[in-house]
């Protein structure tokens, strides 16, 4: 028998108890109200909005998810750039010289008052991947220890009209996703790792990794400072890697075009890069809020919901409004959490145990799923999969429902007669170039090899039909996402909230009622780590 049959066949559950509505509204008015400030991490408004989590964990049935307490304490660290020197290559043609915001960022991970690169000789390693499944590596016997690398954005064949392909064709793998590009650089010891950015692989402008790397920069606070990393990561603009490609007699489009074919070799440049910055320093901490409902025959053997807890604070005042206060994102998303413990709570204990953990610091980079992961309270050999959550549909029931980055875990077969059980169609995912499958929570978890699942309601509302819904899509996009007009509407529809939730709820009862452990498919980057995980289980 197939593996998602003898899941169903074995696990089948009966309908859900009803999704309280008065919780989704009731939860997502409060943590989005002014007097939460917009939940910042290590504010004064966390103490408030831990404690209303916690409270309404409580209410539902749950019982403290770490050992006995309801927080698990996430160290945190604020690297600030005070001075950032120009990136100066030199030894070709001509010097070229890249000025902070302008030409280039500059930052670290390591937790140090100041960084310097003097001479570092600078390698082109293309997309800057090493992937044994896919038999590819762009660091095949290179040494770029003290080197600079200099690495291309997204996958090898983003520019596929479909699918296909190595790296899973138009739709980006976590191989094309910077943070793997530093991660990457760093295992193989390079001092200095530089993205070339270029807007359409990368799916954003210039103007937000100016943004978005020109602040303070919060990391995990963690023994050894973070000096297994690069000295310095960065980014520079697409017209800068011409000029330093060219003052190093090379042609930009040559070799990114080779870059983008099998048994690609790296190309030193024969140019040297120095650059440095300092760094004020400011240690802090914020704590994940933890629930469970306890299971039956295998308590140690847990399925996950995870939604964060946290927002943006005080932002760009829009109106004389400067609070951002983050009600579909993701007030709506603990909403959700708490609606789902309701009502397993109310179903009974399952034969697996339920966590429930509402995470901070996601708008950061996903840094209180990250910690958790890597100090997880229940081993992840032992987490069987889960659920995350992050914005709730808001707009009304849909006739589809979309899975994000499909085509990698087994959840998805289990997911799929479900939705069909709702009289609702799987519709495709509309930009997977984008890699949004790595750009929440349940990433922290997949990258450490358990299964998460993410998806929910596409635009093809029962009323209005698509027209509806990617209005209803590119309005929050373009007037609220990160904005303080995303506010609670009391005019909200949330029957399609009601409907998603469903799905997550029988999706996590199959899981907690069955004995398999899903795992990711074979052509998946994060099977091997699953593998390895589960080997000794």
């Amino acid at each position: 028998m197939p593996l998602a049959l003898a899941f169903l066949a074995a696990a089948a559950a009966p309908a859900p108890p009803a999704i309280s509505i008065d919780t989704l509204r009731s939860v997502t008015k409060e943590l989005s109200s002014d007097a939460y400030e917009g939940r910042k991490p290590t504010t004064p408004a966390e103490a408030k909005t831990v404690a209303y989590i916690v409270e309404r964990m409580k209410a539902a049935g749950l019982k403290p998810g770490n050992h006995g307490q309801w927080t698990q304490a996430v160290p945190m660290v604020e690297i600030a750039g005070t001075a950032h020197a120009p990136m100066v290559f030199s030894g070709g043609k001509t010097p070229v010289s890249l000025a902070f915001r302008t030409d280039m960022v500059s930052a670290t991970y390591q937790v140090a008052p100041s960084v310097a690169i003097k001479d570092s000789p600078v390698v082109f390693v293309g997309y800057g991947i090493t992937a044994p499944e896919d038999h590819w590596d762009d660091y095949a016997g290179l040494d770029v220890h003290g080197k600079t690398v200099v690495i291309l954005v997204n996958d090898p064949d983003w520019r596929s009209p479909d699918r296909t392909g190595p790296f899973e064709g138009r739709a980006m793998t976590y191989y094309g996703r910077w943070t793997y590009k530093y991660e990457e650089a760093a295992r193989h010891g390079a001092a200095a790792a530089i993205i070339v950015h270029q807007t359409e692989p990368a799916a954003y402008p210039w103007a937000v990794v100016q943004s978005s790397w020109t602040g303070p920069q919060l990391e995990l606070d963690e023994p050894g400072d973070h000096r297994d990393q690069s000295r310095m990561i960065g980014w520079m603009q697409l017209d800068a890697a011409k000029r330093l490609f060219a003052s190093a007699g090379q042609d930009f489009a040559t070799l990114e075009a080779a870059a983008g074919k099998p048994g690609f070799k790296a190309v030193p440049l024969g140019v040297t890069m120095s650059a440095g910055l300092t760094n004020t320093i400011r240690r802090q901490a914020s704590q994940n809020v933890l629930g469970i409902l306890p299971g039956t025959a295998a308590p140690g053997e847990v399925v996950l919901y995870t939604a964060h807890w946290d927002h943006l604070g005080h932002c760009d005042p829009v109106n004389g409004d400067g609070i951002c206060n983050g009600a579909l994102d993701n007030a709506s998303g603990v909403a959700g959490l708490i609606a789902l413990a309701e009502a397993q709570a109310k179903a009974g204990p399952a034969r697996r145990s339920l966590l429930f953990m509402s995470v901070t610091a996601e708008e950061a980079g996903l840094l209180g799923s990250r910690y958790y992961a890597e100090h997880p309270v229940y081993p992840l050999a032992k987490t069987v999969g889960g659920v995350n959550m992050d914005v709730l549909n808001v707009h009304g029931r849909a006739r589809d429902f979309v899975i994000t980055g499909a085509g990698k875990s087994q959840l998805e077969d289990l997911i799929k007669p479900i939705v069909a059980a709702e009289s609702r169609t799987i519709s495709p995912e509309e930009h997977p170039e984008r890699g949004g499958y790595f750009r929440s929570d349940h990433f922290s978890f997949a990258k450490l090899g358990v299964p998460m699942f993410d998806g929910g309601s596409g635009d093809d509302l029962v009323v209005g039909g698509m027209a509806a819904g990617r209005a209803a899509t590119e309005d929050y996009v373009a007037h609220r996402y990160h904005k303080p007009q995303d506010e609670y509407d009391a005019a909200w529809d949330w029957s399609g909230a009601v409907a998603d939730l469903d799905i997550y709820y029988t999706l996590g009862r199959q899981l907690a009622e069955g004995t398999n452990f899903p795992n990711w498919y074979p052509t998946s980057e994060f099977r091997r780590i699953r593998d390895a995980s589960r080997a000794g289980n």
